[in-house]
């Protein structure tokens, strides 16, 4: 009952985006019809995937679903800060309905109802559902909550019901994603001669002189660029200047931070509370009427870090005891009652490496289980578990070496609960452990700890008062007031000694102003109806308030000259010194003749310089230089002067260390097929995106 009380309560906070959904739907007539005046023609389209516009109101749908579903999970609506992550899970998956559906067809995948029973209730339960959960007395997993609520569906009201079926289609279609993310991950395959080269890059070693002629030997004032010059780098480099939708911003900030005495007021406050909490028998009530907090009543668990503002203030924390006020690096006060300190369930740390057996049959167990026998034995040998964690690893733990974190016996299947817990020390367990799953190479990092702690946490934020805020806001208003234009923005600021900060190239995306952070609404509004050297209105932000200018505005596309003229200026110079460079050097026998040229060249010997890397000590990011150096045949051989973003560069092979032949290149085979299966799953999403040619729109409305 207490599990069904809960949904109740956080399905209750659902019922206002619901009933706006109602509003917009009776008012819809007019305002969300084809011919509204508010939402006609292009206005609201927030985007376009594979050649199909997406409008404002059916991404606003998906919007409340995910809003929705974040509501069902936390028993709260988002903050602002949490729906920029609703909006961006709303619009990725709209992607994935368009894209990946189709792809999914394609390949046959699917999510049979076996499977889907699995992942809510049987052996597999997703994390999502793990992670609601939890028994508040030991802090697990509780499925004995889970089979309750599942139960219940049947009476539960339609509200509920609707949640589930939506979180049925989640977990569906996040499988579907897992499923072909892996199935081109599995199909990566480094080759043998992959694997050599390899090898041969990081192992081949040269002695080797370098000469590094930065481009400062040459005077700017010795180079003579002309526009046309410019022009003509530019019209073959576009590639190189692409520009988004992006704005260059000025404005005057009027800081609403605490004042001197909003912090005596604060301190004042806490420390009056600290002293009523200590006297306190119902330390959950109290904190909870009165901290800050989200969540003023924590159980920490073995394995959870207490608060660092308690540990770094208290050497030895004992049950009764209240601990504070302490300031936080957040600039809040706080105050801890450790509530009690109990023996719970056990909780151990270990990692593992699994060799999946599942749909085999005895023969192809048998030959897995050798395979994981002789790769215990080889870490028995001395190699290290995380580095053949993430080799062999067959689930997801094999990225973060093998690591499960910390669990209760309970939260594994009998046979590795069992193995596990069995131990009396830390480090590799001798055997094999055999479960449903496959064979399991464990090593126990954590001995099982059974200490809990709950606290009470009593803390308040320093903010700015309303007399504060209110004479910022009078400040900020009277000069937006006078200020019509960009002219009288400038002047009144120097009149009345106000700083005018610049923000150039602001992204139409982009959610901070320098280093003013949740700024979407400046930036909206210069996306807008702002038209240049127009002047804002008053903007509230976290902790000041905002008027700006808009100086200039710039399209999607290929950059003109004049937005990036100093970066191709630059550029150009570079070319010129490097063929100024070049002549100068031109006939010189030796490094040493060329060096004697400029006073400002450096000449120095690296005995180990290896052809995987791309910097040279010294000198810098240079892999052209390193590429051709390698490139010689023969000992005391010259490169001629290769031209890099830091200077030119000649290379003198001294003696070359070429690799040796190895008998097994399966290390830097198996190392090459994970490194390119763990960038899979990102480079699927970008391609597909680019494939579906997606179009985003949503600065506009976000």
């Amino acid at each position: 009952m207490a599990l069904i009380k809960q949904i109740r309560q956080r399905t209750g906070l659902a019922i206002g985006v619901i009933a706006g959904g109602l509003i917009l739907f009776l008012l819809g007539g007019d305002l969300l019809s084809p011919n509204s005046t508010l939402l006609s023609s292009n206005q609201n389209i927030v985007g376009e995937i594979a050649g199909e516009d997406i409008t404002l109101e059916e991404y606003s749908q998906k919007i409340e679903e995910f809003k929705f579903s974040f509501q069902q999970r936390t028993g709260r609506a988002p903050v602002e800060a949490e729906m920029v992550s609703v909006r961006e899970q709303a619009w990725q998956a709209m992607i994935v309905e368009r894209v990946f559906d189709e792809e999914y067809e394609k390949l046959g995948l699917t999510v049979s109802d076996a499977e889907l029973v699995d992942m809510v209730q049987g052996k597999n339960i997703v994390p999502e559902l793990r992670a609601q959960l939890v028994n508040p007395q030991t802090g697990q997993f509780d499925k004995n909550q889970l089979i309750s609520f599942l139960q219940s569906l049947e009476t539960a009201d339609p509200a509920q019901q609707a949640f589930w079926a939506q979180q049925e289609q989640l977990f569906a279609q996040s499988r579907k994603r897992v499923k072909y993310d892996n199935l081109l991950a599995t199909s990566e395959y480094a080759t043998t001669a992959e694997a050599k080269m390899e090898y041969k890059a990081a192992n081949s070693i040269a002695d080797a002189s370098i000469l590094y002629i930065p481009y400062y030997v040459i005077p700017d004032t010795e180079v003579t660029i002309s526009d046309s010059d410019l022009t003509a780098y530019l019209n073959k480099n576009k590639e190189k200047f692409q520009v988004g939708n992006s704005a260059n911003i000025e404005y005057v900030s009027f800081s609403i931070l605490p004042s001197g005495q909003d912090s005596a007021d604060v301190i004042s406050n806490i420390t009056q509370l600290t002293e009523e909490l200590k006297a306190s028998a119902e330390d959950s009530a109290f904190v909870s009427r009165f901290s800050e907090v989200q969540f003023p009543f924590q159980t920490y668990r073995p394995g959870d870090q207490l608060p660092a503002s308690l540990t770094s203030n208290v050497g030895d924390i004992q049950k009764g005891e209240t601990y504070g006020p302490f300031i936080t690096p957040n600039s809040t006060y706080v105050t801890y009652k450790v509530t009690d300190q109990y023996s719970g369930t056990p909780r151990m740390r270990a990692s593992h490496i699994l060799f999946s057996t599942e749909g085999m049959d005895e023969a192809g167990k048998a030959s897995v289980k050798d395979q994981a026998q002789s790769v215990l034995e080889e870490i028995k040998g001395g190699l290290a578990f995380a580095i053949a964690a993430r080799q062999y690893g067959q689930d997801g733990t094999a990225q973060n070496g093998g690591d499960l974190g910390w669990f209760a016996k309970e939260d594994f299947v009998e046979p590795f609960a069992n193995a596990t817990y069995a131990a009396r020390a830390t480090g590799l367990l001798p055997s094999l452990v055999e479960t449903e799953y496959g064979y399991h190479i464990i090593e126990v990092t954590e001995l099982p700890q059974s200490d809990y702690t709950k606290l009470a946490v009593l803390e308040l934020e320093l903010v700015a008062s309303d007399a504060t805020r209110d004479e910022a806001y009078r400040n900020a208003d009277t000069f937006a007031a006078q200020s019509g234009n960009r002219n009288q923005f400038t002047e009144n600021a120097t009149d009345s000694n106000y700083r005018i900060i610049q923000a150039n190239n602001v992204d139409a995306n982009a959610r901070n102003l320098n280093n003013l952070t949740n700024a979407r609404s400046v930036i909206m509004w210069a996306f807008g109806d702002a038209s240049i050297g127009e002047v804002s209105p008053v903007f509230e932000l976290d902790n000041s308030y905002v008027v700006a200018s808009l100086v200039a505005r710039k399209e999607e596309g290929d950059a003109k000259l004049e937005d990036v003229k100093e970066q191709v200026k630059q550029q150009v110079m570079n070319e010129k010194k490097a063929a100024m460079i070049k002549e100068k050097i031109s006939g010189k026998a030796t490094l040493e003749e060329m060096k004697d040229v400029f006073q400002d060249a450096s000449l120095n010997n690296l005995p180990d310089l290896r052809l995987s890397t791309s910097v040279i000590p010294g000198v810098g990011f240079a892999p052209k230089a390193i590429g051709a150096l390698f490139s010689l045949k023969e000992s005391g051989q010259m490169t001629q002067p290769v031209q890099e973003d830091i200077g030119v560069v000649v290379a003198r092979m001294n003696t070359l260390t070429p690799a040796g032949e190895i008998g097994d290149y399966t290390a830097y085979q198996s190392q090459l097929t994970q490194n390119a299966s763990q960038r899979m799953a990102y480079q699927i999403m970008m391609a597909l995106q680019d494939l579906a040619d997606v179009k985003d729109y949503r600065y506009k409305f976000f």
